[in-house]
């Protein structure tokens, strides 16, 4: 995967991908990411969807964990950095990098793009009320967006019967994409497992992306996701979903990173 870089040495790279305990990351700005969807929706022959991760230490941790999921992440089409800890670590393998692409930021990016182009979206994810508040918000603040469906999975087991209606439903409607919102790592393992069904240009795991949007919980503010600390805000807004995530995971990604630094890629860190 080609991106534009500095030949300079003794400057930074603009763009480019880093290895980290074995998945390949997208140090990759927004502007690259919606120029890319919008290319594969535009050039899509209805071969495979493409597939983005969005992901950042809970990703990380989760592949380290699990190598099938590991495996599964390592067939997407991008991985991109929702999070402060792999922009940092973008930094310091030589990126000019500066910024997290979050699932939220990554939607409102691309329905900007999709109201001027005419294309749709489905939402699948999430209870039917948030489907509701989401739907109500965003043709509220885009106006001319195309929305082609959405489906609750709220309560529902990672794979069910449900899924060929739910499969039917999204390639009847003919999106151009597919954003899925049942956190890490459902999301994924239900888009690896049923990906090569999916009639649908790309497809996207956006996390907790759903609920920010509906209002359901509040964001913070840009400042303090900039300075890397949205994670203590959302421990303070969701104790119980993050408590995990920053007291277990985030020691565990400490670790994965000095154990990469000693053994692993950070000194060859550029692939391909």
């Amino acid at each position: 995967m080609a991106y534009l870089s500095l030949n300079n040495k003794n400057k930074k790279q603009e763009e480019g991908r880093f290895s980290l305990c074995g998945n390949k990351i997208d140090a990759i700005k927004m502007p690259t990411v919606t120029e890319k969807i919008h290319l594969w929706i535009k050039n899509w022959k209805g071969e495979k969807s493409h597939w983005i991760v969005v992901t950042g230490m809970h990703g990380i941790v989760e592949a380290h964990k699990n190598p099938d999921f590991k495996q599964m992440i390592s067939t997407a089409d991008l991985f991109v950095p929702d999070g402060i800890s792999l922009v940092w670590l973008a930094k310091s393998r030589g990126f000019n990098f500066k910024k997290r692409i979050s699932g939220a930021d990554l939607m409102e990016a691309c329905f900007e793009m999709f109201e001027k182009e005419g294309l749709s979206s489905f939402f699948y994810g999430d209870s039917e009320d948030t489907l509701a508040k989401l739907q109500s918000n965003l043709k509220k603040k885009y106006p001319n967006l195309k929305i082609a469906g959405a489906y609750p999975s709220h309560f529902k087991p990672l794979f069910s019967d449900e899924d060929p209606i739910v499969i039917k439903k999204i390639n009847d409607a003919k999106p151009d994409i597919l954003w899925v919102a049942r956190g890490l790592p459902k999301q994924e393992r239900w888009i690896y497992r049923y990906r090569p069904e999916l009639k649908v240009p790309v497809v996207a795991g956006v996390g907790a992306a759903f609920n920010f949007l509906s209002g359901n919980v509040k964001r913070a503010p840009a400042w303090i996701g900039d300075m890397g600390f949205e994670w203590l805000w959302r421990l303070l807004k969701e104790p119980k979903r993050m408590w995990k995530r920053v007291f277990i995971d985030g020691p565990i990604f400490l670790w994965l990173v000095f154990w990469d630094f000693v053994f692993g890629s950070f000194n060859n860190p550029n692939i391909d």
